[in-house]
């Protein structure tokens, strides 16, 4: 897999692209890449036909297989320190394994990623998550954004009625 992921990286890396993340499984290659600012179907395809060449080359799973190759998305998962580095300032799920924190379900605002664990900031203060506590973690993608001050939304006056005023003039 190591090999497959130092072949790959430049030559994505040469058209623009981040390798995000490689895996294969029975069948399948997956190839996640991305760029600042995000990439668009045109990337999608420089980067499916550099990686089809490598692979034809590098025959990496005997017989047949599929290449698919995607950006992250807006709501992606996280599994290594580098994803989680990358998705610092975002706000961030985390489910963790059983009896390793004394909360399964965290979201908050991740706010720092090293090689050993990240912080998130919670409603309930911060916590430190190893990355062997970790069984599943992705970003979460908000909806619109939060009202502007004075924006928020307005009181209904009742079951869909409004009040009105009649002005009458002598």
């Amino acid at each position: 897999m190591d090999d497959l992921t130092d072949a790959v990286a430049p030559l994505l890396a040469s058209i623009g692209l981040d390798l995000v993340d490689l895996e294969v499984t029975a069948g399948i290659v997956r190839v996640t890449v991305d760029r600042a600012g995000g990439v668009d179907l045109d990337a999608l395809a420089s980067a499916n036909k550099a990686v089809s060449a490598a692979l034809d080359q590098l025959d990496p799973i005997p017989g047949r297989y599929t290449l698919e190759v995607s950006s992250p998305g807006v709501e992606r998962r996280l599994r290594t320190p580098d994803h989680f580095a990358r998705a610092v300032g975002e706000t961030v799920t985390v489910r963790t394994h059983p009896g390793t924190t004394e909360t399964r379900r965290l979201q908050g605002t991740l706010t720092a990623a090293d090689d050993a664990g990240l912080v998130l900031d919670t409603e309930a203060g911060p916590v430190r998550v190893g990355y062997d506590q970790v069984e599943r973690a992705r970003t979460v993608f908000e909806w619109g954004g939060k009202p502007a001050p004075g924006k928020g939304a307005k009181p209904n006056r009742g079951k869909g009625t409004q009040k009105t005023e009649r002005v009458t003039t002598p």
